[in-house]
Parts: C-alpha cells; sequence; structure tokens
C-alpha cells in the first residue's frame, strides 16, 4: 500500500499521504487512497466499465489536485467508482498534460460500503515534491 493515512492531521476531514517510485505511480497511489476513503474495500470495485478522460494544469502540483477531484466528480455526477489503472503525464511549454486509463462499476452501496462522502481535495497542507526515492504528496480531504 504506497499510501498512509494521517489521523492526528485532521479530524473532521481526511489527510493522508501518497507515494510512488515515479510521478505516474505517485498519481495512481493517491487515487487508490483517495477512493479508498469513501469505499471501505476498494479491492470491491470490478472492472465493468473502462474509461479515460484528461486533465491539465501550468502547475504539476495543481495537475494532481485537479486529477483526484476529476475522480470525485466522477463518483458524484455519474454514480462511478473507479480505480486508475495507468497514468501519462506529458509536458509543454505552457502546461502538464495527465492522460489517464481507469475501469470500475457504478456505486452500489450493498457491494461497496461507503466510508465517507468526500467533496473535495482541499489545498490545506497540500504538497507534492520529489524525494531520493520518487515522489511525495499530501492531502487532506473534504468530508
Amino acid at each position: 500500500m504506497p499510501y498512509k493515512y494521517l489521523e492526528e492531521v485532521a479530524t473532521a476531514d481526511v489527510a493522508f499521504e501518497a507515494w510512488g517510485s515515479s510521478l505516474e505511480e505517485l498519481f495512481i497511489s493517491a487515487a487508490d487512497a483517495a477512493m479508498n476513503v469513501m469505499v471501505d474495500d476498494i479491492e470491491t470495485i470490478e472492472k465493468e466499465q473502462e474509461l479515460s478522460f484528461e486533465v491539465s494544469n501550468p502547475a504539476l502540483d495543481m495537475l494532481l489536485y485537479n486529477f483526484i477531484n476529476e475522480l470525485i466528480y466522477y463518483k458524484d455526477a455519474k454514480k462511478l467508482l473507479l480505480r486508475v489503472s495507468s497514468v501519462k503525464i506529458n509536458q509543454t511549454d505552457s502546461e502538464y498534460m495527465l492522460s489517464a486509463n481507469a475501469y470500475g462499476e457504478v456505486l452500489n452501496p450493498e457491494k461497496h460500503p461507503l466510508s465517507a462522502d468526500v467533496k473535495a481535495v482541499t489545498l490545506h497542507m497540500f504538497s507534492l515534491h520529489h524525494t531520493d526515492s520518487g515522489w511525495k504528496a499530501t492531502m487532506i480531504l473534504d468530508i
């Protein structure tokens, strides 16, 4: 599990750290951590649907912010629980572009007991940085 929850950081929200040896691995770890806040067991999310989506931002940290908020959007607007299977990040002169492939299924409370209703990623204590062993992010989710 390339993430851990930080219970001492936020009492009304959920905080976590995610990491990965590559930027893409970190984004997938953060996606799993965020989804695992919403659903008791992310392993219950089956591959009934596949979809691709893209997000972009001039700042790399805000690309991660947009990425996680996009997953929350799919949960709220489409009732889709998604696991991210791959991420590709490219940089142009003016922005970062992320293409993601995901799979999942429609939320079923009997199959997917919900832990918390995540509303959004907050900017409080939000960080993304390169370390000696790869990449690390800290996030707080508004529930």
